[in-house]
C-alpha cells in the first residue's frame, strides 16, 4: 500500500504544481520559494511543503481550483461556519465519487437497495446534504429532506437561549416524525443528538427503519452503546462515519459489544490520509493505541491540502477491516472528553 500511496502523491503533486493544470495557490508558492515538485517522491516528502492553512478557503477558494477545471462550473460547499467565516471548497466530481464509493460498500440487509432515505442533519450549503441524496440515488431510492441550520443552533447556544434551543430541536424532530409517518423510509442519516431525540419520540423499527448512517465528531463508546441499545434497538444497524467537506468520508465498521462499542475510522486512501500525531510535535506520529491530534491530507485532482491539522483528537489504531493503513479511533473535539449525546441540537 505504501507504493500505491507514494505513486499517488507524486501524481497529485505534479498535477497541482503544473502551470498548465495546477492550482494558482500552489503554482505561485512554488515560484516564490523555488520548490521543485520532482523532489517529492512519496508521502514522507510532503514535509517539504507547508501545512495547509484552511484560511485560504475563507479568503479566496478559487486559488485552490486547478487550472485544468477553469472552464467547468463548480459546486460550492461550505464547512459549518459556526465558529467564524465558513471555508468554501469548490467541487466538480469529488463529492459524488465519495458517496458513490460508499453506496457500493453498504450492507444490503441494513440499507436495502431501492429503499428511501431521510436526511436528518445539517442542510443548506453543506456537502453532506447533497451527498446523502447522491447516496440514496446510487442505491436506487429517494431522499427526503428537512430544514436544519446549525449556524442558527450555535447562535442560540452562544446566547444561552435554552428555551430557543429546545424549541428548535422540537421543530427539527417534528419534521422528521412527519416524514417517517407519511413516507416509507428504511434508511436514515442522523447525527447522534438528533438520533436520540428522534428515538425518544418514535420506535424507529416500528416505522420501518433498518439502517442508520450516523455522523458526528463525538461518538465514543458510551454514546455508541447508548444509541445502539437504548435508542435504535437490535433490529436497526448503526453505521458510524467521520468526515468533512475537505476530506470526504472515513468509514467504520458497525459498533458492537464485542468491540467495546469503540469506533475506528479508515480514510479513503490514497485520496485522503488520516494520521494521529503528537500535538506538541506534529511531525511525529504517536504510538498505537495512544491519543493525539488528527492530521488530514487530501489529494485529488480537484483539491490538494497536505498535512492539515484538524481540530479533533483521536486514538491511533492499527490497520484493520481489510485496510492496509492506520485507522483513527474515538474521534472527538481537540482537548475535550466525550460529550453527552443530549448536548446541542445536532
Amino acid at each position: 500500500m505504501t507504493e500505491t500511496l507514494d505513486a499517488h502523491v507524486r501524481a497529485m503533486v505534479a498535477w497541482h504544481f503544473s502551470p498548465e493544470t495546477g492550482a494558482p495557490y500552489w503554482v505561485h508558492w512554488a515560484q516564490q520559494t523555488g520548490f521543485d515538485p520532482g523532489d517529492v517522491r512519496g508521502f514522507e516528502d510532503l514535509k517539504l511543503l507547508p501545512r495547509f492553512d484552511v484560511s485560504v478557503l475563507r479568503e479566496d477558494p478559487g486559488q485552490l481550483a486547478p487550472r485544468a477545471y477553469r472552464d467547468r462550473p463548480a459546486y460550492v460547499f461550505e464547512t459549518g461556519g459556526t465558529t467564524g467565516a465558513p471555508a468554501q471548497r469548490l467541487s466538480w466530481e469529488d463529492h459524488a465519487l465519495d458517496y458513490k464509493e460508499l453506496a457500493a460498500q453498504l450492507d444490503d440487509e441494513a440499507f436495502p437497495r431501492g429503499a428511501d432515505w431521510l436526511m436528518l442533519g445539517p442542510t443548506g450549503p453543506r456537502r453532506l446534504r447533497h451527498g446523502i441524496e447522491i447516496l440514496a440515488h446510487e442505491r436506487g431510492g429517494r431522499c427526503y429532506m428537512l430544514d436544519l441550520d446549525p449556524r442558527w443552533a450555535k447562535r442560540l447556544e452562544r446566547g444561552h437561549d435554552v428555551d430557543g434551543l429546545r424549541a428548535y430541536k422540537e421543530h427539527i424532530i417534528d419534521q422528521a416524525v412527519t416524514l417517517l409517518t407519511h413516507r416509507e423510509v428504511q434508511c436514515l442519516f442522523s447525527t447522534p443528538a438528533l438520533l436520540e431525540a428522534l428515538g425518544e419520540r418514535v420506535e424507529l423499527a416500528d416505522h420501518g427503519v433498518r439502517g442508520v448512517f450516523c455522523g458526528g465528531t463525538s461518538m465514543g463508546p458510551q454514546t455508541m452503546r447508548f444509541l445502539s441499545e437504548e435508542i435504535v434497538g437490535p433490529s436497526v444497524t448503526i453505521l458510524p462515519t467521520y468526515g468533512n467537506t475537505l476530506m470526504g468520508l472515513a468509514m467504520a465498521t458497525p459498533p458492537s459489544a464485542e468491540s467495546g462499542w469503540s469506533n475506528t475510522y479508515y480514510a479513503p486512501e490514497p485520496r485522503a490520509v488520516l494520521r494521529v500525531v503528537n500535538p506538541d510535535d506534529p511531525d511525529e506520529l504517536v504510538d498505537y493505541d495512544a491519543w493525539g491530534r488528527v492530521e488530514l491530507t487530501t489529494m485529488t485532482h480537484e483539491f490538494f491540502a497536505p498535512r492539515m491539522l484538524e481540530r479533533d483528537e483521536a486514538i491511533r489504531r492499527r490497520p484493520g477491516s481489510g485496510r492496509a493503513w492506520d485507522g483513527v479511533g474515538e474521534v472527538r473535539p481537540l482537548g475535550s472528553s466525550e460529550q453527552s449525546v443530549a448536548e446541542g441540537v445536532y
